[in-house]
């Protein structure tokens, strides 16, 4: 049975794969619409496909020549292997793919949303979920797919080639291999998350400012040229790249956990393999309870709250979850267990796995509550709209800083706790906990760029108002769960990161990082910077971008007569084009600098100085990712209250009023904020964190004080395993 249970991880990915594939069909089957509807659901899935097949392209030449790399530097150290450069490539296809299904889903389900919006709010909600819940699923499956397999087989494979013994350097080489995989992940999650949001972004705010304020026409309206394009950056940004990105975040939290689990001391029926197995197995029952949560999310009728709903399928996956990890931990993990000196129990173990589900769940609470309609928040936000763009503007900064004070207090409660109980195995498995239920997580994220684009199809149509208004009301509660999704992975991120970075510690050779150094305390302020001058390139992207948008716009309304008359049909394929050139030029600069920063750094300076850098980075790159992404949100859903109607000191204000056109403003300003810099900050974390744990043993400190230092045992499995073919038997049998 034991020795049976490493298949079953990877068997549990392939039931989520297939589960999704179930959903899938199910969509495709329901009604699309007439055929102008169909007609301009076309115009978005050509577009975004269009988008992807170029991205692709791009990213391909990047992977060949990383790949490359990779290979050359696994014959450089004993602990290294070039089949790193394989898992890297696996990783990146692995995290293509998850995007590639999400987008194929939404610009399906989108326009058959709209249609069952015709009917009632109940059955859009269930198109847009189930269209939402192909991608959890795609990402979830295929995580726990690539990583319980590449673990089985990599392992395998270097305990045959060591004549069928268990020793430290096979167990090393089978991390990096998993590392090699995360880094492919986390490397085209990023370009895909910063092209994707320069695309969507470039698109919307020139939509917006002209098409809403200039013009004074809906936000969807059919004649505005660039609205297509908008649609098609809600898919290409907010689904396929929120996919990739999801995907890698998921990947990397599983594998900190994996590589600190290598160095715990245990005696146990895996062979001492249970510490690493277990993120794996967290995660493949995270992807059974969320299927179990995917039922729960449906309402009665069209009175019924959408908010409710999809938090009852949460919270039931997330509590189903935690208690079944008490029986997995129990089941697993020996009685008494040791890292660094450090002992713990299994029932402590399972005690960080607790804090890390409060830790999710606070945040998910603390973010919506600030970006949702109706809370103190946006309602500050919607007052101050009334005297104009300014004071909207200040109110959103305002509102985002503020955002940040309990988020960060309980962010350093579960770090605290959860290492109090495991160490920094703990801190580890609580981020490992916090995002089992990443399918449904993401299920919940992703229907609502879905309901954006059905409520842009509806207007787009003419269809009667109650259509466009059930669609509304989706739309108002993806926003939330968008930001409580982004507050949700950029938390897992600092845990994930924090365990990344005691992992490099370990395997650079050194003990700690002292700031009182100069060079080190350098080295963390050049690392608080980098989220700074991250956001900087990106925001500045979508605002060279949304110009050129906004004069292309501005010149088909002044050159094509009769497209305010509904007599011309606009270019929409020009504004396509602005967003989709400007994405794929754009994204390079930010990319590049996670990805070398860290190798120059480790390479001129040393690990230690390395370390303060990855330090920098974590903190400022928290704070930065909760304030960007509360304050886009609150602004969002600030302009929404609008168009539902809001009353301010006695007076009423409708769509159109000039407070509604001072909170599309600030809603304008907040979009780069909320679905490009701000969401790109949990990748950029962990991005460096996993460059800085491969290139680790090349920059690893070798002696001290002229003397050869002793090498710790590098495993559990080395450690605590009495019989060298132990953990080669427990893999054979």
């Amino acid at each position: 049975m034991e020795s049976a249970f490493l298949y079953f991880i990877p068997a549990l990915g392939v039931l989520g794969l297939v589960v999704m594939a179930a959903k899938s069909v199910w969509v495709t089957k329901q009604p699309s619409g007439e055929e102008n509807m169909v007609e301009l659901a076309g115009y978005i899935a050509e577009g975004a496909m269009a988008f992807l097949k170029a991205e692709w392209k791009i990213l391909t030449y990047f992977a060949i020549i990383a790949a490359a790399l990779l290979a050359w530097s696994g014959t450089m150290v004993e602990t290294s292997s070039p089949i790193i450069a394989v898992s890297f490539i696996i990783g990146a296809v692995f995290s293509a793919t998850a995007g590639y299904f999400g987008m194929n889903i939404a610009t399906k389900a989108n326009v058959r949303t709209t249609q069952a919006a015709r009917t009632s709010l109940k059955k859009a909600l269930n198109v847009a979920f189930t269209g939402g819940s192909v991608m959890g699923l795609g990402v979830a499956g295929l995580a726990v797919l690539g990583l319980g397999s590449l673990f089985i087989i990599f392992y395998q494979l270097y305990v045959v080639s060591t004549g069928g013994s268990v020793n430290g350097i096979a167990m090393e080489k089978a991390i990096e291999v998993l590392a090699g995989f995360s880094l492919g992940a986390e490397s085209i999650a990023l370009f895909a998350r910063v092209g994707g949001g320069i695309y969507t972004k470039a698109a919307d705010v020139g939509a917006d400012l002209v098409g809403k304020v200039e013009a004074g026409i809906p936000e969807d309206d059919v004649r505005n040229p660039a609205t297509i394009a908008d649609n098609v950056g809600d898919n290409v940004g907010d689904v396929a790249g929120m996919g990739a990105d999801l995907f890698g975040s998921y990947v990397a939290t599983i594998l900190a956990s994996m590589v600190l689990g290598r160095e715990i001391v245990v005696s146990d029926q895996f062979g001492g393999l249970s510490p690493i197995i277990l993120p794996m197995a967290i995660a493949g029952i995270g992807i059974v309870f969320s299927i179990v949560g995917f039922s729960l999310v449906r309402i009665s009728d069209d009175n019924g709250s959408v908010q409710k709903a999809l938090n009852l399928g949460n919270w039931t996956s997330i509590v189903l979850v935690t208690i079944a990890c008490f029986f997995l931990v129990k089941w697993m993990l020996p009685d008494k267990m040791n890292l660094r000196g450090r002992e713990f129990s299994d029932t402590d173990v399972f005690y960080a796995i607790v804090v890390g589900s409060i830790v999710g769940a606070l945040m998910s609470i603390v973010t919506e509550y600030y970006t949702a309609m109706g809370k103190r928040p946006v309602k500050s936000i919607v007052r101050q709209s009334e005297t104009g763009a300014a004071t909207n503007i200040i109110g959103g900064l305002s509102v985002g800083m503020e955002s940040t004070l309990v988020p960060i207090l309980v962010l350093a409660s579960g770090i605290f706790t959860a290492h109090y109980f495991a160490g920094l195995y703990g801190v580890a498995i609580a981020a490992a906990g916090m995002m089992a239920t990443t399918a449904m997580q993401l299920a919940i994220d992703a229907f609502g760029p879905i309901a954006d684009n059905a409520g842009g199809i509806a207007e787009m149509s003419g269809l009667p108002d109650e259509v466009r208004g059930r669609t509304d009301i989706l739309d108002a509660v993806g926003n939330t769960t968008a930001a409580t999704g982004k507050g949700f992975a950029i938390a897992s991120a600092a845990l994930t990161a924090l365990a990344l970075f005691a992992a490099f510690v370990g395997l650079a050779g050194i003990d700690s990082i002292d700031i009182y150094k100069a060079e080190v305390l350098a080295g963390l302020f050049v690392g608080g910077m980098i989220p700074f001058i991250f956001s900087s390139l990106a925001i500045a992207a979508v605002g060279r971008a949304a110009m050129e948008m906004v004069r292309e716009v501005r010149r088909q309304f002044a050159e094509i007569p009769g497209i305010m008359e509904h007599k011309a049909k606009p270019e929409y394929d020009k504004c396509v084009a602005i967003s989709t050139e400007a994405s794929l030029k754009e994204m390079m600069l930010p990319g590049a600098i996670a990805l070398i920063t860290p190798v120059v750094v480790g390479f001129s300076f040393g690990p230690e100085v390395l370390g303060g850098l990855l330090a920098g980075v974590t903190v400022s790159g928290v704070l930065m990712g909760m304030f960007q992404n509360n304050a886009g949100g609150a602004w969002d859903n600030a302009k929404k209250s609008f168009e539902s109607g809001v009353e301010i000191n006695g007076k009423e204000y409708l769509k159109g009023s000039e407070p509604h056109k001072a909170s599309v403003t600030g809603d304008t300003v907040g979009d780069p904020f909320k679905d490009t810099s701000g969401p790109s900050m949990n990748i950029l974390i962990k991005l460096m964190s996993i460059v800085a744990l491969i290139i680790a043993p090349h920059i690893a400190v070798h002696t001290d004080h002229g003397t050869e230092k002793e090498p710790a045992p590098r495993t559990a499995v080395e450690r605590s395993v009495s019989s060298p073919s132990v953990s080669a038997g427990y893999l054979k049998n």
